[in-house]
Formats: structure tokens, sequence, C-alpha cells
């Protein structure tokens, strides 16, 4: 394929066996780091992201057109396995953003599949793209997930996740992906699906910086609710001295939302994933 020829592999620059031994050890030590530094969640994750990456997902791309599909989960797991990371838990705030990332990539990739179907083909891969001479249906699929993105902002900002701020520049902004994919399904030409391509490349960075800068870092509602649940813990030394002759005993004071009297995770979480929006820990 003429957009691939020239990497590391394809060009013969490193051998098939350097390429295995060099994907697997980084494989294995990423996978080990997250397991000690951060928890098995986030390490079993990562483990099956590797797996459905290079055995599912890469053979399916000469076998079937759903590799797409699969793909796009690939794709949606990462910010996935940060959550984890940093929470311990899968809870249903941290799969927003893994939303996002797997209806994006559907007309992000559509968009490139028409743009490159005779180089798909010439590299003998199975897209949906090579079944579809007109690029309607393509097109439509594009379409149609741009506008699965539309309430994810709504969801976000419901949910406490991120401020209403977000709520109305996710909605422009998709709405703007989906005003280029619909001009794509109406007018199936070269230059509409490289339109939507570009759209789709600023989509992204934008939903995620828009989720960074509004994010709510806890949950208001809850620390409203329990102005003064303090605990104290042994670490972290945000202390309070308390007179002049205590100053070797310092108190932590955390004020914290749920019955355990657990710190909020952007303090208490060792892994480095501090862009994440915070989980917010709620009464049971």
């Amino acid at each position: 394929m003429k957009r691939t020829r020239l990497r590391p592999l394809p060009s013969g620059r490193i051998a098939k066996p350097h390429a295995v031994t060099w994907a697997s050890s980084v494989g294995f030590a990423g996978t080990a780091l997250l397991a000690c530094k951060a928890n098995m969640l986030a390490a079993g994750l990562a483990a099956s992201n590797l797996v459905l990456y290079a055995f599912v997902y890469t053979p399916l791309k000469q076998i079937h057109p759903v590799n797409t599909w699969v793909g796009a989960v690939v794709g949606a797991i990462p910010p996935l396995l940060g959550w984890a990371a940093a929470s311990g838990q899968i809870s249903l705030n941290g799969l927003i953003l893994p939303a996002a990332l797997y209806f994006w990539q559907i007309p992000h990739f559509m968009a490139l599949a028409y743009l490159c179907r005779d180089d798909y083909a010439a590299g003998g891969y199975r897209m949906f793209s090579l079944a579809d001479a007109s690029g309607r249906r393509t097109a439509a699929v594009a379409f149609r997930n741009c506008l699965y993105l539309i309430p994810l902002g709504f969801i976000a900002y419901d949910w406490g996740v991120a401020s209403g701020w977000f709520c109305v520049e996710s909605s422009v902004i998709t709405l703007a992906i989906s005003a280029a994919a619909f001009s794509f399904y109406r007018d199936r030409t070269t230059q509409k699906a490289r339109r939507m391509f570009y759209a789709s490349l600023l989509y992204l960075p934008v939903f995620m910086s828009g989720l960074l800068f509004h994010r709510l870092s806890d949950n208001p509602q809850c620390l409203a609710e329990n102005p003064n649940r303090i605990i104290e813990l042994p670490s972290f030394p945000e202390a309070v001295t308390e007179s002049e002759e205590d100053d070797q005993k310092k108190k932590v004071r955390y004020v914290t939302a749920g019955p355990q009297g657990r710190a909020p995770v952007a303090y208490a979480s060792i892994a480095p994933f501090p862009f994440l929006p915070v989980p917010s820990y709620v009464d049971q």
C-alpha cells in the first residue's frame, strides 16, 4: 500500500523477528507496569486490548469489513483503561470518552477508506467501502455515527462529569462534523470525503480539550450535602499545624463525599492520568 509502504516493517528497515520481539517486550512491560503501579483492572484492559488488536482486528482486515468496528473498540479502550487506572473501577461516567472515541472512529475511517479504496484493494484489505461502488452506504454509516455523538455532551453534563459549557461546545462541534458527513452523503466526491476526514481530525482534540477544561473534579452535590465529612490520613501532607507546640504532629484534613471517607481520586491515585475527569464517589 502506498500509505504504509515507507513504514519500518514494510520498507524492510526492520526484520519481522525484530518487530515481534520489540512489540512483545513492550507489551509485556507496559502491562506489568500497570499491574504494579495502577491496578489489575487496568492491566487486564491493556492486555485484552493488545490481544484484540494483534490477533483479532489485524487479521480481520483481510477477512471481513467488520474489522472497522472491531478497530473502533480497540481505539475506545485506552481512555477506559485510564479511568480504571485512576479509580480502580469502571463506572458509567468513565464510558463517555470511550463512547466518543468509538463513534468518532467510524466517520473518520469511512472517509479514509473512501479516499484510499484503490490502495486498500491493492493491499488485499476488505474494507466496507470496497463493496460500495457508489459510496452511498459508506457515507450513510459515517453520517449515522456522527449523529450518535450528539448526546454525549449532554450526558457528560447530566452525569456531573463536565459543566454546561461543555454541553454547548460539544453540541456545536458535533453538529459541524455531522454537517460535513451529510455533505459527503449528498455529494459523494473525493473533495467532500477529504473535508469530512479533516473535520474528524479537528473534532477529537477539540472535544477532548473541552472535556479537560470544563470537567468537574468531584460531585458538587455530594460535597454540598457533606460539607463537614473529614478524615485523617497518614500521607499526603497537606497539613495544618494547630499550635506551635504541635509542629511535628500534623493532621491531614480531606473533605470527602463517600461513607467510607475515601480521598478524591485526584489526590489518592498514583496513576499518571491527571487529564481524565475525576470519578465521583457517591453515597450508596
